[in-house]
């Protein structure tokens, strides 16, 4: 049947499709993989750390650990490295974790991509808790994952030269407690490096998002003046022992720094005080809060 030539055509509008449904997590999940692949030394740095870390291992095990001729001292050679390499591996993630908050928020206002970021239908909340996943989640398991790899590796190339000296392999491992110690280590860094953290990591991004230049000296000037003040005023020190408890890590930090290989490393964490802790708690309220004060900044900060 054919049809009417004076048939009255649908409206374009009615033709379109409708869009698709965004997920409330998409924007989070593509503005961190954006974070991740905008800075790529979130993950170049420690393995760079990891890598020179191995080469000196190396040259210590044939070097060192062949020239010992005592075989109990051989193993103690050995021993040394592990709790230095994954010190020097959360450090420097650390550091990498200050300068990225530093920049998060200024970075895009003094390159003038914010203009183009604001253009997307990315909420200002969601743009700096992706930044904020960074350093409390991104940096934390990323650490644990190029740290136990490491370690496994440091494993192998030692047990090699245990065979090769006539020792058992297995009292190595029954030594280390391999598994034991990637649990601690597990626990260390979302503990300390995602919780008892999470205050720094706030006020460096709230600085970033306010900050027209320098913003390394706007986030460590105030504080350096608070403390000054408080020692004229009241010849006090209380604001400096604050802070200087707060980087230290708190007793997690110490009782892993005190743990060593060596040691059993499961009796040196105590999640349950930990979590009970009015630092804790304290902490992640004055987390917030700078977090909420970075949003409305930069809701309303323009380009620099």
């Amino acid at each position: 049947m054919n049809t009417p030539s004076n048939a009255i055509p649908e409206p374009f509008d009615s033709q379109r499709i409708a869009p698709a449904v965004m997920s409330v997590t998409q924007p989070m999940y593509w503005s961190i993989r954006r974070e991740v692949w905008e800075n790529r030394s979130i993950y170049i740095a420690p393995l760079a750390v990891a890598a020179v870390t191995l080469f000196g291992f190396l040259i210590a095990t044939i070097g060192r650990a062949m020239s010992v001729t005592n075989l109990a001292q051989r193993r103690a050679v050995l021993e040394e490295p592990y709790t230095f390499a994954s010190l020097l591996i959360m450090g420097t993630t650390f550091v990498v974790a200050v300068f990225y908050c530093l920049d998060a928020l200024h970075g895009e206002r003094r390159d003038r991509s914010i203009l183009f970021w604001k253009s997307l239908p990315v909420s200002d909340l969601t743009t700096v808790l992706s930044k904020a996943s960074i350093p409390l989640l991104i940096l934390p398991l990323l650490t644990f994952a190029i740290t136990v790899v490491m370690q496994w590796i440091m494993l192998l190339l030692s047990g090699l030269v245990l065979v090769g000296s006539g020792l058992s392999v297995a009292t190595q491992w029954t030594h280390f407690s391999f598994f034991q110690m990637s649990l601690m280590l597990l626990y260390h860094l979302v503990a300390i490096h995602g919780l008892w953290y999470a205050p720094i990591y706030g006020w460096l991004l709230l600085v970033s998002g306010w900050a027209r230049r320098a913003a390394f000296l706007w986030a460590a000037l105030p504080l350096l003046a608070i403390g000054i003040v408080e020692k004229i005023a009241f010849n006090t020190s209380h604001f400096g022992a604050m802070l200087g408890y707060r980087l230290s890590g708190g007793p997690e930090g110490a009782a892993f720094t005190a743990g060593g290989m060596s040691m059993d490393p499961l009796t040196q964490i105590h999640p349950g005080q930990f979590l009970i802790s009015p630092g804790l708690w304290i902490g992640l309220a004055i987390a917030a809060a700078f977090l909420a004060a970075a949003v409305r900044l930069r809701r309303y900060r323009e380009p620099v």
